[in-house]
């Protein structure tokens, strides 16, 4: 439990319930009872807050829908992985399979942990201090959102409304692996097109993989 508190990431906060950390690095495969789930539903809500509200000063002559553009991208599942990645997480996180080593790929486990990292300190440190703590570790995000980039998921559902005026219909083709690392693979097509199949750790992923491999065989920029 040392090595948790001497990390960088960690060193320089004084814990007043350093289980709470402990808790946090803690994958349900480990614990069925004592897990990070709780505090990850709580850190999503507070990184929520902190980023919606910088985006809202940074940008105050933007549209709902634009900062709406720049918040999800903030938020997905894959900056949160990376933030986890950039503060070393994947060595504390504690997994039900000592052997099992996180990588990169493992994008939900990392994301959800980065979640519970911050419900974690939201409660320990205050809203305060965690605020600090987020806007540090999403700086580089932060300054690259002044860029709008359009997902893969966006781009096709606006196509779709605007030549066909219906949604592009996605569907669960499958589900597999390990609860803590699964695959999932959905169908995505529109209107007058074959059905195309993505591939993701999560199904945000697999839909976005789905809707990318539409976009590109079909030509549609």
């Amino acid at each position: 439990m040392d090595n948790i508190f001497k990390h960088k990431t960690f060193q320089n906060i004084n814990f007043k319930d350093k289980s709470l950390i402990v808790t946090a690095l803690t994958h349900k495969s480990a614990n069925q009872k004592i897990n990070n789930e709780k505090l990850e539903f709580l850190g999503d809500r507070v990184i929520g807050l902190v980023l919606s509200k910088k985006l809202f000063d940074l940008y105050p002559n933007e549209t709902e829908g634009v900062l709406d553009k720049r918040f999800a991208i903030l938020v997905r599942k894959k900056t949160c992985c990376d933030i986890a990645w950039n503060l070393e997480l994947q060595n504390l996180i504690i997994a039900g399979n000592k052997k099992y080593e996180i990588t990169k790929k493992d994008e939900k486990i990392l994301s959800d942990c980065c979640e519970a990292v911050i419900g974690a300190i939201f409660i320990d440190q205050g809203f305060n201090f965690v605020k600090k703590f987020i806007l540090k570790a999403w700086k580089k995000d932060l300054d690259k959102s002044d860029i709008t980039v359009l997902d893969s998921k966006t781009k096709l559902q606006e196509y779709s409304l605007k030549k066909f005026k219906k949604l592009p219909i996605y569907r669960l083709v499958s589900s597999s692996g390990p609860k803590h690392n699964p695959l999932y693979k959905i169908s995505v097509s529109i209107v007058g097109t074959k059905t195309y199949i993505g591939a993701g750790r999560s199904k945000q992923e697999a839909e976005l993989d789905g809707a990318n491999r539409l976009l590109k065989n079909q030509n549609i920029s």
